[in-house]
């Protein structure tokens, strides 16, 4: 039989929980043991788990996540299952821990998960996971012996002057190949295609860029690639027969610093992808914004004329100066339909509300005409709804109502005011017709012409 041993230190454990429970890839998934824990769920008790580590110092990756597969055409029995899990738990230095063991069937291969707490609970320290790779090996390889099945020639352990096998892709790998649709193999050919055609880094870099890859700078290596589709490789790992060592030295002529990051890289590849949906949706937007703003419409036609013609073959940097002035040209020609809209609803509302305002209001000619007199009193301002206006609740009168009654109040204070200044000279101001009633009340009471 042979046996397969992957894991790793991780974090995280609602995405290992989503990933566990998964049955869009697997056919069936079913929840074999949780050791240990309180929770009767798989994510209540990753959750229990990640709450315990929580009261350990720096650290940073609580759980190891293990898988054990075998070929499609051989099973393991619950049994045998279990005695596996055993024996790398003690291998691993994890006996005991807290564990929650998963078995997945997909295309008819059985596989299992295990997640082991790494935390001691006696001293709240992290229990090391130094040379895994090495211990999945010699479990495996004391397994096919035990079961009585042929060995895997591994990678640390067993060699006997065997070379070193190939290194398989990871899991992760693969999860990066079914999201973009470039498989390890495909980029391993192209890349090793383009390294014997090549021999220095600039024409390297050229001819990737050619292929619509690009060449970036790793967050843990000199250099990777990023393919069309934004997944990131690994040039040792993808170039056959080529060493990190001998990528440096062919690629001595790059400075990694004058190269994109990973995330730039990936976000560039992202937009060149995305510029041919962007360019259809310009080319029909442009006929709708055709009636708010004939400019805008101009512009985003000529965009959308420019876009969707049939251009000459032309580079990734020109090509992507292209969709970026294009881009640009259609948040122009949008911000302008939005602005000239917004200018118009708001003028005609202005209008409006004037009219109705104001509407068969007049001022009230006087009644006749008088020689220069003293400066009349001022005139009160008429009403503005935008200056300490409230409104009226609606149980006593609309505003249409409301605004009325001011109009008319304003009107009668009008005339008021204008009779007094028709008066003359003898009546200028409010503080004048109270001392004339002061001095009046004075003679009614006998007290004689006030001083």
């Amino acid at each position: 039989m042979t046996v397969v041993i992957k894991g790793k230190s991780v974090a995280g454990g609602m995405r290992l929980a989503s990933h566990l429970e998964r049955l869009d890839t697997n056919e069936r998934m079913e929840l074999i043991e949780l050791r240990d824990v309180a929770a009767t769920d798989l994510r209540g008790a990753l959750q229990e788990m990640e709450a315990v580590a929580s009261g350990c110092p720096n650290c940073q990756k609580p759980f190891y996540h293990a898988s054990i597969n075998t070929r499609a055409d051989e099973h393991l029995t619950p049994e045998q299952r279990m005695a596996s899990i055993d024996r790398l738990e003690e291998k691993l230095g994890l006996t005991g821990q807290p564990r929650v063991v998963v078995v997945h069937e997909k295309d008819g291969r059985e596989h299992c998960h295990i997640v082991w707490l790494r935390i001691d609970l006696d001293r709240m320290r992290v229990i090391s996971d130094s040379h895994n790779y090495r211990n999945h090996e010699l479990v495996a390889r004391a397994l096919e012996r035990e079961f009585g099945h042929a060995r895997v020639q591994g990678a640390h352990v067993e060699r006997d002057g065997q070379a070193r096998p190939e290194r398989t892709p990871s899991h992760k790998e693969m999860q990066q190949a079914a999201r973009t649709g470039v498989s390890p193999q495909q980029a391993k050919q192209l890349m090793t295609e383009l390294w014997r055609m090549t021999d220095n880094g600039q024409a390297f870099q050229a001819a990737l860029d050619e292929k619509g890859w690009m060449l970036a700078r790793g967050d843990r290596r000199d250099f990777v690639a990023v393919d069309p589709e934004g997944g990131t490789h690994s040039l040792a790992r993808r170039i056959e027969g080529a060493k990190a060592k001998d990528v440096r030295e062919r690629l001595a002529d790059l400075d990694p610093r004058s190269l994109p990051g990973v995330a730039e890289a990936k976000q560039a590849q992202q937009q060149v992808v995305r510029a041919p949906q962007m360019t259809t949706s310009i080319a029909a937007a442009a006929p709708e914004r055709a009636e708010p703003a004939a400019g805008s419409a101009t512009m985003a036609a000529t965009v959308a004329a420019t876009v969707a013609a049939p251009a000459a073959p032309r580079g990734k940097e020109e090509s992507r100066a292209m969709d970026a002035a294009a881009r640009s040209l259609e948040g122009v020609a949008s911000g302008a339909a939005r602005v000239a809209d917004g200018l118009a609803t708001l003028a005609s509302r202005a209008i409006e509300f004037l009219s109705d305002f104001f509407g068969g209001a007049s001022s009230p000619s006087p009644s006749h005409e008088q020689g220069p007199t003293a400066p009349p009193p001022s005139l009160a301002p008429e009403p503005s709804p935008a200056a300490g206006f409230v409104a009226p609740s609606k149980s006593e009168q609309t505003i249409e109502e409301f605004l009325e009654q001011e109009r008319r109040e304003w009107q009668q204070q009008h005339v008021a005011l204008q009779n007094l200044r028709d008066a003359g000279p003898a009546i200028t101001s409010a503080e004048d017709l109270q001392e004339e009633s002061e001095q009046k009340r004075s003679r009614d009471r006998g007290g004689g012409q006030s001083l």
